[in-house]
């Protein structure tokens, strides 16, 4: 019998977290569960900020289906298997705090643990079930890369906002007669860039996925050009690079190990500087940044966001613990976390771009790659 559960979010904010937590309260009440928020994602299990969640009068997951961001707060640097303390002497040291972590989740009594996250949030949660903690994971990124779902809440929305830059990007562009390059989101997948840029019209769209060829992308808009169109459209994922190039870091962060440090973005300055150079037409960058992450979500997160969160709650109730909730065949379905982590299996391993990672890319079957090109779409390669 389930008596206590907690929520916990995780990782950078999306639109669909808050709509995922009230649906996990939502059902939970109907079974007369309780429902508590871990504030600030996993550094909430340490310090041990727990707060009631309620849909009765006054309570705190009322009115939050249409608002951004989490109203439990998230966080993106803790790895309690690998936490870094700063001492009273200024210097620094890890130690693994996941027993403490533990041992509150026991002393408060919470029977499951949902955590709402991506890969790192999920990598997490996996090794905590591997020490008998009662996990459930609901997959969230913007990136769209979790390994095991067709699909994570918050993409549609972020995709959203960078089609309806893309339209206000091509007026311009128009007008001006120039190379308009929008940088969008990703980290090392590509979804975002490329499904705005078919949203959107764009004629180019550079992913991770495909090392472009900046004479490739030269040659599309001259050809343009020689059809009277004196502008083009062109959407960079932040972790596009060149054939036999790099991707450009914008700096590395200090959140210590355990987590990806890696600050992704530059690229699209980068690009329009070289477009410029090699076509003569005037070239803008527009890096649209944390406004894919912000804001209202769209009527298709809010739908798949409280899908997800009842399907958590559902599994929760038959015991199906150490899981993650994904959509498979366009259904709701759910997969092991062994089986989300893939070979990523030591314990406080960091997630990311790694060897071991079991990221979610786009591959060249996807039906968006065909897409893309048969409609003239230039992929740089």
């Amino acid at each position: 019998m389930l008596k206590k559960v907690g929520i916990l979010a995780n990782g950078g904010d999306v639109s669909g977290f808050n709509a995922v937590i009230r649906a996990i309260v939502k059902t939970a009440e109907n079974h007369g569960i309780e429902c508590y928020g871990i504030i600030d994602g996993y550094n909430g299990l340490l310090k041990k900020e727990f707060v009631l969640l309620s849909t009765a009068a006054n309570g705190e997951a009322i009115g939050i289906l249409p608002k951004g961001g989490s109203i439990i707060g998230s966080s993106t640097n803790a790895n309690l298997f690998h936490y870094k303390i700063i001492k009273e002497d200024g210097t620094t040291e890890y130690k693994d705090m996941s027993e403490e972590a533990i041992k509150n989740i026991k002393e408060f009594g919470f029977d499951c643990i949902f955590t709402l996250g991506g890969d790192g949030t999920q990598k997490s949660a996996r090794d905590f079930s591997t020490k008998g903690v009662n996990v459930i994971g609901v997959p969230k990124t913007i990136d769209n890369d979790v390994a095991c779902t067709e699909i994570t809440f918050g993409y549609n929305t972020a995709v959203s906002v960078a089609m309806e830059a893309l339209d206000r990007l091509h007026t311009t562009g128009e007008t001006h007669h120039r190379i308009m390059v929008l940088e969008v989101m990703g980290r090392y997948a590509g979804w975002i860039a490329l499904e705005s840029a078919i949203a959107g019209g764009a004629d180019v769209a550079l992913i991770p996925e495909i090392p472009y060829d900046i004479h490739r992308i030269v040659e599309k808009i001259n050809n343009r050009r020689k059809r009277g169109k004196n502008f083009s459209v062109v959407v960079v994922a932040e972790g596009a690079k060149p054939q036999g190039g790099e991707i450009t870091i914008m700096g590395t962060r200090d959140n210590g190990t355990g987590v990806d440090n890696t600050k992704l973005g530059g690229i699209g300055q980068v690009l329009a500087k070289q477009l410029e150079e090699m076509t003569g037409l005037e070239a803008r960058n527009t890096t649209l940044g944390y406004m894919q992450r912000g804001g209202t979500p769209t009527a298709f997160d809010r739908v798949l966001s409280t899908k997800y969160g009842t399907k958590a709650m559902e599994l929760a109730l038959k015991g199906k613990f150490g899981t993650l909730v994904v959509i498979k065949n366009g259904k709701l379905d759910s997969v092991s976390l062994e089986e989300v982590v893939g070979k990523n299996t030591k314990i406080g391993a960091v997630s990311g771009n790694t060897e071991e990672s079991n990221l979610r890319k786009i591959t060249m079957e996807d039906d968006l790659i065909k897409t893309a090109r048969n409609v003239g779409i230039n992929l740089g390669d």
